[in-house]
């Protein structure tokens, strides 16, 4: 396992400098936002492209994921709701057939910067249109995307959180097994599955080898609000160790978008506390 850091803390900086500030701050890796002001597929160039190869050859830091769960940019503002809508699972087609373009193109761009995952979500639950059709109107996007992955051998991650369409470990397990893909897993986030009071070592039995990136952040008392570690109350000891059981050994991102005004010191705190602990079960053990 190894430790990445992920851009959307550093919202208030071109994605030049949060990949400089990153690899200062002695991370092997790096999540880019795909999205405004970074990585946001409509306004980002092939010589944007070619800069940021570069950047990422000059520093050494290797991709961990390609984030694009959310889509500021397609509003033409800050980092705020509605997150994740235009979805892929969006009831209006010429919205969700934006998100599926865009998402082609952060696979395409994955695979230019030879990076192995793409993050994305379901999108919530919106008015006019049950649940159960939103969840066709899911599997079908994805149907239609997973040639795309396949194509830049580039694995889609879904990500699960509360209030979204796929909520929890059980919502996107259900899904896997239906769309049996090998391109087609999860973007684990273990603060996520810590609000919604899941038990982290059944949630790594049920999604076993499909797991392809991992978020982390502390939570507090239950609440949806990213902390960093030592600030709230998960057990990092046992989740590394539960995550070397399982046999996961890819990056652990940190993501704490939460800290904007202060994204170096978190990426800096973080590390000083996670870095230990990493250090404890960093070989991996397959079961």
């Amino acid at each position: 396992m190894k430790l990445s850091f992920s851009t959307n803390a550093y919202t208030r900086f071109s994605i030049f400098e949060a990949v400089r500030r990153i690899a200062n701050a002695g991370y092997e890796g790096v999540e880019i936002l795909a999205d405004a002001p970074h990585l946001f597929p409509p306004a980002f160039s092939d010589s944007d492209a070619d800069r940021l190869a570069a950047l990422l050859d000059e520093t050494g830091l290797k991709p961990a994921s390609i984030n694009a769960n959310t889509a500021a940019g397609y509003y033409g503002r800050e980092f705020w709701e509605p997150l994740f809508e235009p979805s892929l699972a969006n009831p209006v087609e010429t919205e969700r057939r934006w998100r599926m373009d865009y998402t082609r193109r952060c696979i395409q761009l994955a695979g230019r910067f030879d990076c192995s995952s793409v993050s994305i979500t379901s999108g919530r639950m919106v008015p006019g249109i049950t649940p159960e059709a939103s969840m066709e109107l899911l599997k079908e996007s994805l149907r239609d995307l997973l040639p795309t992955a396949e194509s830049h051998a580039v694995r889609l991650g879904i990500e699960y959180e509360p209030g979204l369409l796929i909520e929890n470990c059980r919502d996107l397990a259900a899904l896997l097994d239906e769309l049996d893909s090998p391109f087609l897993g999860a973007n684990l986030d273990l603060g996520h599955s810590r609000v919604l009071g899941e038990d982290p070592e059944t949630v790594l039995q049920t999604l076993g080898g499909r797991v392809f990136h991992v978020h982390l952040e502390d939570i507090a008392g239950g609440r949806h609000y990213h902390l960093i570690p030592g600030e709230g109350d998960m057990d990092f000891d046992r989740l590394f160790r539960l995550l070397k059981l399982h046999g996961y050994d890819g990056f652990v991102t940190m993501e704490l978008y939460t800290y904007p005004q202060c994204p170096d010191e978190a990426a800096r705190k973080a590390l000083e506390r996670l870095k230990p602990v990493l250090g404890r079960h960093a070989a991996p053990n397959r079961v």
